[in-house]
């Protein structure tokens, strides 16, 4: 199988024969680095491990609007944080590269006229609001949505001159309107996806850039990648993929469809109940290893099913058989007790170097010197002041959320509607999170002040702390949303008020559009 090698991490590719075992992930630089990342990370660099192969990293970046250098930059640091180095990727460079997608349009683009030519894609120059209307027609006649193949009988000349012409239009890969794929994952044994459940997918967008199905197959195909590990959501995706694969005439790799991290009530892990930002439990203080271990225990146990070992120990004895099925459940409260282990097993000595590491060093608390140097008289008067963004707030009390102006209904819809507009956020500035709090003060018809007291109260545990905003960033954008959330619970919310809630906030953004 040929990979496209370069020497940096930016010039043309070339070729180069590939090793026994490659594996990556992709994540896309759209927001908090998730621990669903890490787990995945973590599989994939423990099985290229124990195979002696290479563990590689390539960012998805295509989606333009909602990706950011820093959301990349945040992926890099957890990663690094964790101890999860990769073989070849962004920063280290490989001979695969470039290993960022929006780096590799012109990639993209011969491989979609390679498809045009072999009538295997097509353009499809449909409008968005005829797309629309043909989805909201299928759905009134009970059918499956999909795209309908308008385009497909267009002629050679026709197509030649809208695209002259500029008319706006996209690539599509033709599927077969019969008969079944079949493929197999390593942890599921055969299956067997009808074509006529398979979407005409989109390859190419308007804008030149791939969409994810057509990159990750070329991607992982030049790349030279011989297993893809990824979670089980991507499993009725694999024809989209296959067809790929057969049309342009490549082997695929393994495939091995891992489970889906749950909450502790079996729910998809979700943001909106547990935090799920690698950052947050680095901010936290929970330690690297001791979150690595515990992401290692989800859906894979060690042959002497012992509950604590380290990375290297993990692919020393990784094997594909030992991973189960069931819906892993990551519980705080489990990670937690794992991380309790992980501390006092630590010296005196180590165990110091460990706070310093994560509260007092330069780094972290550079941020905070600009809010509390000139709030401060006596190096006594800082604990105080920082107590509750250095560690835990204090308890939280239903009376705290007490106030003279505001009555409990609107301290819990100023809770309910910021927490979900902080869920939306992609990228975690200061101006951004003022703006929206303006607004819903402005909505719900309260000053700025008054808005915001339900939020000091949530983050700091009183009504009497640091700048709520410059708080908030120092936080970060999982911590704060806990805090957030915690309120919530402590003042109660049944699943009508949230319903109702939620309907009041969908309300307010539809009318801001």
């Amino acid at each position: 199988m040929p990979i496209m090698t370069n020497p940096t991490d930016s010039a043309s590719p070339q070729t180069a024969p590939p090793t026994a075992v490659r594996t990556r992930i992709a994540p896309s630089p759209t927001g908090d680095p998730h621990v669903g990342t890490a787990y995945m990370a973590l599989f994939n660099w423990a099985f290229a491990k124990h195979h002696g192969g290479q563990f590689v990293v390539r960012i998805e970046d295509t989606d333009a609007a909602r990706s950011s250098s820093a959301s990349e930059t945040k992926i890099f640091d957890a990663l690094r944080w964790l101890g999860l180095s990769w073989d070849e990727g962004p920063i280290v460079g490989g001979p695969a590269g470039p290993y960022r997608q929006s780096e590799r349009l012109p990639i993209y683009r011969e491989h979609v006229d390679q498809l045009i030519a072999a009538e295997q894609a097509f353009p499809c120059f449909c409008t968005s609001q005829r797309l629309d209307e043909m989805r909201s027609q299928q759905r009134e006649r009970g059918e499956t949505s999909g795209y309908d193949g308008a385009c497909l009988g267009l002629g050679a000349a026709e197509v030649e001159q809208r695209i002259a012409a500029g008319e706006s239009h996209v690539i599509r890969m033709r599927v077969p309107t019969e008969g079944d794929c079949e493929f197999r994952d390593e942890l599921r044994g055969e299956i067997s996806i009808p074509f006529t459940q398979i979407d005409m997918q989109v390859l190419l967008k308007a804008d030149g850039f791939p969409t994810y199905h057509l990159a990750v197959v070329v991607d992982d195909h030049l790349m030279g990648i011989t297993h893809v590990i990824r979670g089980e959501e991507w499993i009725n995706s694999v024809p989209k993929h296959k067809l790929l694969y057969d049309y342009f005439g490549w082997p695929m790799p393994t495939l091995v469809h891992m489970p889906l991290l749950r909450n502790p009530d079996s729910s998809k892990l979700s943001k909106r109940k547990n935090p799920t930002s690698v950052t947050y439990y680095e901010r936290a203080g929970y330690l690297p290893e001791a979150l690595l271990n515990y992401l290692g225990t989800m859906g894979w146990s060690m042959p002497d099913e012992r509950e604590i070992f380290s990375i290297q120990e993990m692919s020393e004895h990784f094997d594909l058989e030992r991973v189960t099925l069931g819906g892993p459940i990551f519980d705080p409260v489990k990670l937690g007790w794992l991380n309790g282990q992980y501390l006092r097993s630590l010296s005196p000595e180590a165990f110091m170097q460990r706070v310093a590491d994560w509260a007092i060093n330069t780094d972290h608390l550079a941020p905070l010197v600009p809010l509390i140097q000139q709030r401060t008289e006596r190096l006594a008067d800082l604990a105080p002041q920082v107590d509750y963004l250095l560690g835990d707030r204090v308890a939280l009390t239903a009376e705290a959320f007490a106030h003279k102006k505001m009555t409990p209904e609107q301290c819990v819809a100023a809770l309910h509607h910021y927490s979900s507009a902080l869920d939306e956020l992609r990228i975690w500035d200061r101006e951004v999170l003022v703006e929206l709090a303006e607004g819903l003060a402005k909505h719900q018809e309260l000053k700025l002040s008054e808005f915001l007291f339900p939020i000091f109260i949530a983050l700091a545990g009183r009504s009497v702390a640091l700048p709520v905003f410059d708080s908030m960033v120092f936080l970060g954008s999982d911590l704060t949303r806990v805090r957030l959330r915690d309120g919530l619970q402590l003042l109660g919310l049944s699943k009508k008020q949230t319903k109702k809630l939620d309907k009041a906030y969908l309300a307010y953004v539809q009318s801001t559009g």
